[in-house]
């Protein structure tokens, strides 16, 4: 199941929202008697509509997820009773941690490897389970938060399985880090401002999705996957073009589902994306696209292993093999991510330096010219049509603008201003537009807002819908890492 499918919008949210009210009212009660916040209710209902959530698709891989989360739990459990294992439970709770997410996503392509040098190893064929690489590295931040003291042990196993299984960012996040929501599992509170931000939030995000990335998706198809063997030098560099806006859209649009979705039920996720092609540097480009992977993988292992006290060169290409590998058990992830490693490495002693003495159009067209090429490597996990696709991308196929180049163009001319359009912190300026228009006026700029964000929910809701019926891809990229 997915945020932008019909059955989720027109029958589990709101069922989920009927039992979670009802499960609100109750703890209100026990609230009231008590004297003292109470969320038992409300948290198990959102444990059990997020487990059927997950199991929807795959309900054999959800025990799969309650089992590491159970590891997760003894794990830190260890480690808070007993000083004498503090160290050997972490290192079994981290070792249990990425031997479930490396039997399951990378033991096969290991195993073709040695295969293909000669070793003869059978192949598994283990299906990926949905988000695991997500819920799987907020477990790691659990088991390092507690080792490290930065947040104390979940005692309860139930808060710990919302925590990991929380239906807004489960299946595509962001990487919600423990400490982020620790005390809010149990004392969150929730306005009419959080419901209206965290709806307006989603409907945004399920705009993104649906009304840009599927488009785009049907324009990548066209050439990259569909037409890759005819393909044109044109053909390559629209192509491309368009994968770049759909990856943004579709990633960036879960984001704001999730965190609206959080926002309406009292966590505050980080942001996850800062209009990351509004760069200046790859380095920029990497501080504004998946901000919640870049920090964790700062935090977790690139600091830890000295950041830029020593051997920093390694420290980088470490981190970014680890993240292209994270993406995807493929050659093209991994060389993916060391070329932005090393991209990162060479601008720390040519660009950055000089970074205030360029013309910032040039800095734009310099750092989207390597993001593209990266996503042209990104998309490919077949070498040989990587090959086609970059002799055609550097020239090799020129045949001038041919018509189906033109049809994608023009046909959806405004599909292309759209994306050009949201790329850039569009949302923020309208947002306070309304406070430059009326600047003493503060009825008037609350009123014209909400009739603002009223009239675009509406629009964003129903031309979705409408675009939704009938529609045959639909899926998020990032579910599959």
């Amino acid at each position: 199941m997915v945020f932008s499918d019909l059955f989720f919008l027109f029958v589990f949210l709101p069922a989920f929202i009927l039992i979670y009210s009802l499960c609100a009212l109750v703890d209100s009660k026990r609230s009231g008697r008590l004297g003292h916040p109470v969320l038992t209710m409300k948290n198990a209902a959102l444990v059990i509509f997020s487990l059927i959530f997950y199991s929807w698709g795959e309900p054999v891989y959800v025990f799969l997820m309650v089992i590491t989360v159970l590891l997760n739990y003894l794990s830190a459990m260890v480690m808070t009773r007993s000083q004498r294992l503090r160290k050997v439970a972490f290192i079994a709770g981290l070792v249990a941690n990425l031997a479930v997410l490396g039997s399951f996503k990378y033991l096969a392509f290991f195993a073709g490897i040695l295969n293909s040098i000669g070793i003869g190893v059978p192949v598994p064929e283990i299906a990926l389970p949905i988000g695991i690489s997500f819920y799987v590295f907020q477990s790691i931040s659990y088991l390092v938060d507690v080792y490290r003291n930065d947040s104390p042990a979940q005692r309860r196993y139930a808060d710990l399985l919302l925590y990991i299984s929380m239906f807004p960012q489960l299946i595509a996040g962001p990487i919600v880090r423990y400490d982020t929501v620790a005390r809010e599992i149990n004392n969150r509170t929730v306005t009419a401002g959080d419901i209206a931000d965290g709806s307006f939030r989603f409907l945004i995000g399920l705009g993104k999705k649906v009304i840009l990335a599927n488009q785009f998706s049907e324009i990548v198809d066209q050439f990259l996957k569909n037409g890759i063997d005819d393909i044109t030098t044109a053909g390559a560099w629209i192509g491309i073009i368009a994968f770049t806006f759909q990856i943004y859209f579709d990633f960036s649009g879960y984001s704001d589902m999730a965190i609206g979705l959080g926002r309406c039920l009292g966590f505050h996720f980080r942001e996850n994306f800062n209009h990351p092609y509004c760069c200046t540097s790859i380095t920029d480009f990497w501080r504004r696209w998946h901000i919640s992977l870049g920090s964790f993988f700062r935090d977790y292992v690139y600091i830890p292993l000295g950041g830029n006290r020593s051997r920093w060169f390694l420290n980088i290409l470490i981190v970014w093999f680890l993240t292209g590998m994270w993406h995807g058990a493929s050659w093209n992830f991994i060389i993916w991510g060391l070329y932005f490693g090393l991209i990162v490495m060479v601008e720390k002693f040519t660009l950055l330096p000089v970074h205030h003495r360029i013309p910032r159009p040039l800095l734009h067209v310099y750092s989207l010219l390597l993001i593209v090429i990266g996503w042209g490597i990104f998309y490919f996990d077949d070498m040989g049509d990587m090959g086609k696709f970059f002799h055609a991308f550097a020239g090799g196929a020129y045949d001038g603008f041919d018509i189906t180049v033109e049809g994608a163009v023009f046909d959806r001319f405004w599909l292309w201003i759209a994306a050009i359009i949201f790329c850039m912190p569009t949302r923020r300026f309208i947002s306070s537009l309304p406070g430059r228009i009326m600047p003493e006026s503060s009825s008037a700029v609350m009123s014209l807002s909400l009739v603002t964000r009223v009239v675009l929910s509406a629009a964003i809701l129903l031309i979705s819908v409408a675009m939704l019926v009938g529609a045959t891809n639909n899926a998020f990229l990032y579910t599959r890492f």
